[in-house]
């Protein structure tokens, strides 16, 4: 009797457990279609299943009550959904994945000189790739960056188009250029030298807003950029990327890689032609400088064990630019007979790092560049040549799960020479210059405690001692809390440092021989800075919104100022009698749907400016130039995928600023509202190739009144018919005196 109660309960048992269990039916949806073979899995079981190419799904058997069930698939963020199972019944569910948020995976450095992902960096970085700046092509880098949101690509020059790039309304000066971390772009190759890096060769550019001094050193005071350029290991085997423009403009970006079981190689080299006089405001000058430019990039990586770094690059740049009167011919450079701004440069650079075959992580990298320029401004000429030498010592440590320590020591030679008063010792001008030669070591430490997933501390210190100022101290603080993987706040608080180079190509400085007048003991230019930023993830029923906002404050306590105005024959420099100071705003937003559309926006609202001590506790406020108020950046984009064809539209707005104008200048002091704006179209072929075409600006906007008095480029009729004394000037400027213009394209990529 026994044992037939036990077979009946053996028996009975399915029946029991049935009527306690449920199923769950469903569909998991992704980028409006059905996700094919995601995962399906019920949190805290081990019953999962996969989905069927129609993005079916099924769990069985399923105990009855409240669960939750796990969905993921490639591309798009693993969402967890509530169910409810009665017993004996089938619950049905349909879910919507959300795309990923790429961005926010990606890997960065600028930030802390560690790799750690965007997501958990403590400190803010932008992340800005070849694809995003491929929705409006450029010849250069200097171009391509009007299209990001708080950082201004300046032209200061209307006749040799010479450009700086201004980080939240600060002066270019303050921005710092590294290439693969190291401080290519500086002093004299900022006038010219932005130009001469080609888009072909960056994998992508990492933007820090605000003061690096503590990890980088001098002129990372408004921020820097970080040009990352491509590994040879995963470059494409081939790239081409060729376009022409309806105003002549020819640029050829060509690349080629190779690898080989130790090593692998990537040749990049770009070639930019202009070469048509346009004189559409008929004012006898070129609208815009010709430019001819030739630039090669070689780097080579080794294999080595336990993946340690071994990087070495090369690059040559050349180029002649030409921007003046019509009729100017070459026989007339330097000469007072036809006026023209006539450049060459020649520039090369080599940089590398190596990482010690120890068991510590130690990375040694290093920096070297020789840039020669040759220029005639009018009947000025001016001859300058630098040589910048780097080495950096960079040591990386766990200090357990939860703290990190780096430590770095750098070394840092500048030499210069040019045939300017600036480097001329001594009075009597038939003495001859002498090189100007500077030394700058320095030593960082940086702490990072990561307290939890949510918290994380990260603290700084460097000095560095220069060999004409001294000690320069600069410490940083920053904290990243996330309560939840949506919501991050990042407060950042450091100083900033510039040592100034008496050395520049000014061209107020060049107008004739100027005598160079040291008022007071020059100090370095010191800023302290806050920016608390805070990044917002929204995911919506059809796509996700990324917001990032930011708020930052720069004080200046010193800046060294430059008199051309007070004695036409010296130039005065001296610290500045008061403070600086710049702030302002932040707005990014990224939108994205689950339907082929994406857009980006960003707004800045800043206001930057001096105050001076007039004496008798007197003080002026001094507004700073080419510092617009308000300006933002836009690119929308779209794809018709049945057809193969992207469609971009992107652009820039900036509302007034404040421009170099002469006393009793009849040009307004403040420039008007202008957009840019640009459509372009692309056509995807297939095997790598694509086309495309589009039109640049669109709304054919031109700024006026580029020059005063044109036709007397030499003074030589200033006394003649001008009662306000008005002198030929080339740094009235705000935007690029090129209008309308259509371009097509054609782009090439062969996978290795």
């Amino acid at each position: 009797m026994k044992y037939l109660y036990l077979i009946y309960v053996l028996l009975m048992l399915p029946v029991v457990v049935s009527a306690q269990t449920g199923k769950i039916e469903g569909q998991a949806l992704a980028g409006g279609a059905p996700a094919a073979f995601a995962s399906i899995g019920l949190v805290g079981s081990s019953v999962g299943a996969t989905a069927d190419e129609e993005g079916y799904f099924e769990l069985t058997p399923v105990l009855a009550g409240e669960h939750k069930i796990s969905v993921s698939a490639i591309g798009f963020r693993t969402q967890e959904v509530a169910v409810t199972v009665k017993a004996g019944e089938t619950s049905n569910v349909k879910v919507t994945l959300q795309p990923q948020d790429a961005r926010l995976r990606e890997v960065v450095v600028s930030g802390t000189m560690r790799e750690t992902y965007l997501l958990e960096s403590p400190v803010p970085v932008e992340i800005y790739t070849p694809k995003y700046f491929q929705k409006n092509p450029t010849p250069a880098i200097f171009e391509a960056l009007e299209i990001v949101n708080g950082v201004q690509p300046q032209i200061n020059c209307s006749v040799c188009g010479t450009g700086d790039i201004h980080i939240n309304g600060m002066e270019g000066a303050y921005t710092m250029v590294l290439i693969d971390g190291m401080p290519i772009v500086s002093a004299l190759s900022t006038v010219y030298g932005l130009s001469g890096i080609p888009n072909s060769l960056i994998e992508r550019v990492e933007v820090v807003k605000g003061p690096a001094s503590t990890l980088y050193g001098s002129e990372a005071v408004a921020g820097l950029l970080n040009i990352i350029t491509k590994s040879p290991a995963t470059a494409p085997r081939l790239s081409a990327d060729l376009f022409y423009t309806s105003h002549r403009e020819l640029n050829a970006d060509i690349g080629y890689s190779k690898r080989w079981n130790r090593a692998s190689t990537m040749l990049s080299t770009n070639y930019f032609r202009f070469a048509d006089r346009r004189d559409v405001n008929q004012d006898n000058f070129t609208d815009i400088p010709l430019q001819h430019r030739f630039s090669i990039f070689n780097k080579w990586s080794l294999n080595r064990l336990e993946n340690r770094v071994a990087n070495l690059a090369a690059r040559y740049y050349y180029e002649d630019r030409f921007g003046g009167e019509m009729q100017w011919q070459p026989v007339h450079r330097g000469g007072d007979h036809v006026y023209g701004e006539s450049v060459y440069t020649s520039r090369y650079e080599v940089l590398g790092s190596y990482q010690l075959p120890i068991p510590e992580n130690l990375l040694f990298s290093f920096s070297y560049n020789d840039h020669q320029q040759n220029a005639a401004y009018g009947e000025t000429n001016y001859k300058g040549h630098q040589r910048v030498g780097f080495g950096q010592l960079v040591w990386d440590r766990d200090l357990g799960a939860k703290q990190k320590l780096l430590l770095g020591t750098t070394y840092r030679y500048t030499w210069y020479d040019d045939n300017t008063p600036a480097t001329q010792e001594g009075d009597d001008e038939a003495t001859e210059n002498s090189p100007d030669q500077t030394s700058l070591p320095g030593a960082f430490a940086q702490h990072e405690y990561k307290a939890s997933d949510k918290f994380t501390l990260l603290s700084g210190l460097r000095y560095d001692h220069h060999s004409a100022h001294g000690g320069i101290f600069s410490p940083r603080l920053s904290i990243r809390w996330a309560p939840d993987e949506d919501n991050i706040f990042r407060l950042s608080m450091g100083n900033g440092y510039r040592v100034v180079n008496l050395f520049t190509e000014d061209h107020a400085a060049l107008t004739g021989a100027r005598e160079v007048v040291i008022r007071n003991e020059l100090k370095p230019e010191q800023s302290y800075n806050v920016n608390l930023n805070y990044q917002r993830y929204i995911p919506l029923g059809s796509g996700f919104l990324n917001l990032e906002g930011s708020a930052f404050y720069t004080y200046f306590t010193n800046k060294i100022v430059a008199d051309f105005l007070t004695n036409n024959t010296q130039i005065i420099y001296d610290n500045l009698s008061g403070h600086a100071i710049s702030k302002g705003i932040a707005l990014n937003t990224e939108l994205a749907f689950t339907f082929p559309l994406r857009l980006h926006t960003g707004v800045t609202l800043m206001d930057v400016y001096q105050v001076q001590d007039t004496g008798e506790g007197q003080h002026e406020r001094v507004p700073q130039l080419h510092a617009p108020r308000f300006s933002g950046t836009f690119t929308a984009s779209y794809q018709f995928r049945q057809l193969g064809l992207t469609l971009d539209y992107t652009g820039s707005v900036k509302g007034p600023m404040y421009l170099p104008v002469q006393e009793n200048d009849f040009r307004p002091e403040m420039s008007p509202w202008f957009s840019l704006q640009n459509l372009q179209v692309t056509k995807t072929m297939g095997e790598g190739l694509e086309l495309y075409g589009g039109v640049k600006n669109l709304l054919n906007f031109m700024p006026k009144h580029p020059l005063m008095r044109p036709f007397d480029p030499f003074d030589r009729q200033v006394e003649v018919n001008n009662p306000y004394g008005y002198s030929f000037d080339t740094e009235y400027n705000y935007a690029p005196m090129q209008g309308r213009r259509f371009f097509l394209g054609v782009r090439y990529t062969l996978p290795q």
